[in-house]
């Protein structure tokens, strides 16, 4: 600051010596007219600035026109990096923002507080509806919206969907605990120990299948993944856990192989028609309707079946999902799902994705915003019927 006045101060010098030499003439001050015509010439500028909101400098993205070329598409993860949804998120935003004419950039923000929902409320209430800036949605943010959690601020209701991809679950049990078939899974003499992360968790798909089959069941919670449960139940600390479909063959088939675990059920998929059916990757294992008949010989309870389906789509079918605004342009969200869906068909594309999707398609037909938004349709009566098993069976109340 010192420097520039010195100079200023010898510049002026400068002038005014040369000016003694030779004075030139001077210029006659401007009439009240041009300075008040000069005056509103700059306040229009500026207003018409402050309406703009800036545009002049920050022009809107023209994602609306098929080209995303020079743009960057932030990609909100609301779970903290390295996990699996993290990975399933970068690699799948990676492929498709290639994909996408123009191949815009990627610029993935993870935001894991309160597990997922803060980062999720952010991005309702924040996101641009420009097409630039999309949302992952997994279960560990699809439960408590489900839940109708007093922190959630979002609705899936009112994002639209660009791409869905599923996974499955195997429930299994340790021999050690007298467990042969699903037949031991009634009538028991000691509950069996079902290890948990948390009852507003991935665990509740589960829990609602034990109550479904009327499995003679005790849960204890706290355990910081499927992983750590695993161990527990090779140490005998638990009796029955669950693994992903990622996790099964390294975690659970080792146990199988050497007699120390029996494979029970698959918690199944929801077909394009709303049935359970066998999961893909375990042909050979039955649902929990399956099993359901095999110990009671009958149908559930059309009532109890309806929420375990409702839960298995949200949770499982459609687990993750990227999202983008409500009042993002159709021609972006066409163009995004389009693409998305001719990158899920190409065979090179589903060889490179194999590990990372788990053996299930990526979901981006054109009716996957109608499939979608009616499982996240949750009936009044499906969500009172978990909130009663979570008080009942787990002491376990939302506020």
């Amino acid at each position: 600051m010192t420097q520039h006045v010195e100079e200023e101060d010898v510049a002026t010098t400068a002038d005014e010596d040369a000016g003694s030499a030779q004075d030139p003439p001077e210029r006659p001050a401007p009439t009240p007219r041009l300075a008040g015509a000069v005056l509103a010439g700059f306040t229009a500028l500026a207003v018409g600035v402050s309406v703009l909101g800036g545009d002049f400098l920050n022009p809107a993205a023209s994602t609306a026109d098929g080209d995303y070329s020079g743009e960057t598409v932030e990609m909100m993860i609301p779970l903290a990096e390295g996990g699996g949804t993290d990975t399933w998120a970068r690699f799948v935003g990676a492929e498709l923002t290639e994909a996408v004419p123009g191949s815009p950039g990627l610029a993935p923000v993870n935001d894991d507080g309160g597990e997922g929902i803060l980062g999720t409320n952010h991005f309702m209430t924040s996101a641009k509806t420009d097409g630039t800036e999309v949302l992952v949605s997994t279960a560990s943010t699809v439960v408590p919206y489900l839940l109708d959690m007093p922190s959630v601020r979002y609705d899936f209701n009112k994002l639209r969907p660009i791409l869905a991809n599923g996974t499955g679950a195997v429930v299994y049990a340790r021999t050690g605990a007298g467990v042969r078939g699903v037949e031991d899974l009634v009538n028991r003499d000691k509950p069996l120990i079902f290890g948990g992360i948390a009852a507003t968790s991935l665990d509740l798909t589960t829990m609602l299948a034990f109550d479904l089959l009327s499995a003679d069941i005790d849960a204890t919670f706290g355990f910081e993944g499927r992983g750590p449960v695993n161990l527990a139940l090779q140490r005998g600390e638990v009796d029955i856990d669950y693994q992903t479909t990622s996790s099964y063959e390294p975690a659970v088939e080792p146990l199988v192989k050497d007699g120390t675990a029996v494979p029970l059920f698959s918690l199944g998929q929801v077909d394009e028609d709303g049935e359970i059916v066998r999961d893909p990757n375990f042909p050979d294992l039955p649902t929990v309707v399956e099993v359901y008949e095999k110990l009671h010989g009958e149908q559930p309870d059309a009532e109890a079946l309806e929420t375990y389906r409702a839960i298995l789509a949200l949770t499982y079918t459609y687990q993750k999902a990227l999202w983008v605004p409500e009042e993002t342009p159709d021609e972006a969200v066409e163009l995004l799902r389009s693409t998305a869906d001719e990158m899920g068909a190409d065979p090179a594309f589903q060889k490179s994705a194999a590990e990372v999707l788990g053996g299930y398609p990526l979901d981006a037909s054109p009716d996957l915003a109608e499939r979608i938004g009616e499982a996240y349709r949750v009936d009044e009566s499906v969500r009172e019927d978990v909130l009663e098993l979570l008080e009942t069976d787990y002491d376990i109340t939302i506020d």
